[in-house]
């Protein structure tokens, strides 16, 4: 009966322990995959966004060229025009001028009609003096004609030379309007890309930090699906050794029995290991316990006896509200293996023990659920697993 129920606890622990191992770890592959690929994205359209900043950027320094260049054509431009009127007014001043001598030198002859031109003619010394005279009259009206029609002519073409620099000024407005209104529109999207790139440094920061915490989790399984390997290793060697003790005729439990090592460094501290708490983080199984578990802990009745693990020297029996009645034996080499929660203690501190000797019995002293052994092993100071030792 000792020898089936032995076996069932042992295939159903295993049978957790190997749910466990098997899921853990790739759930945490299959996650760390996914936030490196979702990396590879974010740096992916981080890269185009800064392109497309950098060619944003290009465009914004040529426009600015162009507003630059505009600028300089329109003031040569203004220039020109003010250059144009200045000599428009001249032109129309030298017209007008022309204009009211002519009309000085009409007024005069038709006051005195023909008399002056008599006069003129009549003083003649000569036949040849006459007809110089005459020509004289004749050439000072087509001159003043010629004049009229120069001063005019250029006049016009003026007017029309300061229309043409007019149409021009107004063209190179235009395209400074458009110039500005396309610089606008060139930062309003540089202003946009800086948000957007500012946004994927930040997504890129959270992914990292997230694939970070997840290559720690995923270390985390892994030790732990090592620790429930051995676990589960333990398991059928206690599972083996509980049938070998039902099948056997009784063994004795009273003080100075010994148990014989497992293939570790350190033997098993009680005579059928039943593991019911592994080592690592977990959740706290009462108020007051820790979610970090420096030890395992053993299954067992009140009384139970508890074995050295190797020989020694005690360094402490003593009470803690914590642990309970408690036994810490130094074994040399910076290894210290310690029993809490003991409900009596047969040895006391400075005494030497040999390995495989009763010194304790499992209780329920302390912060507990139950009758268990809390077992730790230290190294140099450090809990560490005890299933490596074991």
């Amino acid at each position: 009966m000792l020898k089936k129920k032995a076996r069932h606890m042992a295939a159903a622990f295993m049978a957790g322990i190997m749910i466990f191992s098997l899921t853990a770890v790739p759930v945490q592959a299959d996650s760390i995959s996914e936030a490196e690929q979702r990396g590879k994205e974010l740096q992916q359209q981080k890269e185009a966004a800064e392109n497309e900043k950098n060619s944003l950027a290009g465009q914004l320094n040529q426009v600015i060229s162009d507003m630059q260049e505009a600028e300089e054509k329109l003031t040569k431009k203004q220039d020109e025009i003010k250059k144009a009127q200045d000599e428009l007014v001249q032109a129309q001043i030298q017209e007008n001028d022309q204009y009211e001598a002519m009309k000085l030198r009409i007024k005069y002859m038709y006051e005195n009609g023909n008399t002056s031109l008599i006069e003129i003619l009549l003083s003649a010394r000569s036949m040849g003096d006459l007809l110089n005279k005459a020509e004289y009259v004749q050439t000072i009206s087509e001159y003043d004609r010629n004049m009229l029609e120069k001063y005019e002519q250029l006049t016009k073409e003026i007017e029309e030379k300061e229309k043409a620099l007019q149409k021009e000024e107004e063209e190179l407005k235009a395209l400074q309007n458009d110039l500005i209104a396309k610089r606008d529109s060139v930062n309003q999207l540089l202003a946009e890309k800086e948000v957007q790139i500012s946004s994927l440094e930040q997504q890129i920061g959270e992914n990292a930090a997230k694939l970070q915490q997840l290559i720690k989790e995923a270390e985390e399984a892994k030790r732990r699906q090592a620790e429930a390997e051995a676990a589960r290793k333990a398991a059928a060697e206690a599972a083996r050794r509980a049938a070998q003790a039902a099948s056997s005729s009784g063994s004795s439990s009273s003080a100075g029995s010994s148990y014989v090592s497992g293939n570790g460094t350190l033997a098993y501290p009680v005579a059928s290991p039943r593991i019911t708490s592994g080592y690592g983080y977990r959740t706290a199984p009462t108020a007051g316990a820790t979610s970090r578990h420096d030890g395992i802990d053993f299954g067992g009745a009140t009384g139970t006896p508890i074995y050295a693990s190797e020989a020694g020297t005690v360094v402490t029996a003593s009470y803690n509200s914590a642990r309970g009645n408690y036994v810490v034996v130094n074994h040399g080499n910076g290894i210290q293996t310690w029993y809490q929660h003991c409900s009596a203690v047969y040895v006391s501190a400075g005494q030497k023990v040999s390995r495989g000797q009763n010194i304790a019995a499992i209780g329920a002293t302390g912060i507990v659920t139950g009758p268990h052994l809390h077992y730790e092993v230290h190294v140099n100071g450090t809990p560490v697993n005890p299933l490596r030792y074991l």
